[in-house]
């Protein structure tokens, strides 16, 4: 009876993943799913309350611990003492990024659901989510420099915002094109050489 319940729930899955990647969550169907699985209805719902719920069981693991690495790093950053902090600026992060990138390389269709199909979704705001804890983060220690008297230049906060969510758009573009992760680590070494030095520079450190 195990048997035959982990089975059907692996169709379901593997069914769901395939409309989810092809048409995404909203345009997805249900009827599909069940029917390329080769379920019933009433076995699907024996699962799962609505498609958002098997989206969940889809990407929602692989969601937490890529924010939970993101998050992890902030947080190390944040801890670390105030005159310590700048000579680790990018550090931590660029750390944390390699980490991410090589999650989401191990975990690929389900980052893909998560950053291309999950419109309608609790998940579409990813990137927003990332832009937020970042821009807190910047203005955290902004702060700091200016207890240790090394205080950097205002940025308008909307190019803060327009730099910030395109930093997030370039690193996830790696995952979205699947490149080779040789070639994704290099182009993470250059990314990170270009936006710290942009950020110094507009900083004025």
């Amino acid at each position: 009876m195990q048997k035959t319940a982990q089975t059907t729930l692996e169709l379901i899955h593997a069914a769901a993943k395939r409309e989810f990647l092809e048409k995404g969550f909203q345009a997805a169907s249900l009827r599909n799913i069940v029917k390329t699985a080769g379920v019933t209805t009433g076995a699907f719902y024996g699962y799962y309350d609505s498609k958002e719920e098997l989206f969940e069981a889809l990407a929602g693991e692989q969601y937490r611990t890529f924010m939970g690495l993101f998050l992890k790093a902030q947080e190390e950053f944040a801890a670390l003492p105030p005159e310590e902090q700048p000579k680790h600026m990018g550090k931590t992060s660029g750390e944390c990024m390699y980490e991410m990138l090589r999650y989401a390389y191990e975990n690929l269709e389900e980052m893909k659901l998560l950053l291309g199909c999950a419109e309608g979704t609790r998940f579409a705001g990813m990137i927003d989510e990332m832009v937020e804890v970042e821009t807190k983060a910047t203005h955290a220690y902004q702060a700091v420099l200016e207890k240790l008297g090394i205080p950097s230049k205002p940025v308008d906060p909307r190019l803060e915002h327009i730099l910030i969510t395109g930093m997030f758009n370039a690193f996830l573009e790696l995952i979205i094109h699947e490149m080779p992760l040789e070639e994704a680590e290099q182009y993470l070494d250059e990314l990170r050489e270009f936006y710290t030095a942009g950020w110094m520079k507009i900083m004025g450190q």
